[in-house]
């Protein structure tokens, strides 16, 4: 099993039409079909220390193996969804976990 978690901190500027488009993209990519578990996700409302709460979107996929993995990182949905909203973000971190 390997869980891919990706944060993405979205610019100051961005509007709010841009980040239900920014959502939208992300939810899209469920389509690609690798993945057995799919979420997008944004803070919860939990204040603890060792919480951080700064990004705007969580994504995170959980893959059967290494090869599924590879499917989606390499898929033209992924793709394209990089080259769209790639403007949108100014930190993106990921997480890789098995």
């Amino acid at each position: 099993m390997i869980v891919h978690h990706v944060l993405f901190w979205l610019k100051a500027d961005t509007t709010e039409d841009q980040k239900q488009a920014f959502r939208k993209g992300l939810e899209s990519l469920q389509s690609i079909g690798v993945a057995k578990a799919f979420h997008v996700g944004t803070p919860a409302a939990i204040e603890r220390a060792v919480v951080d709460i700064t990004y705007t979107f969580s994504l995170t996929l959980f893959f059967e193996d290494l090869a599924a993995h590879d499917v989606y990182q390499v898929h033209p949905l992924h793709k394209a969804f990089l080259d769209e909203f790639r403007v949108y973000f100014e930190k993106v971190v990921i997480y890789d976990a098995e």
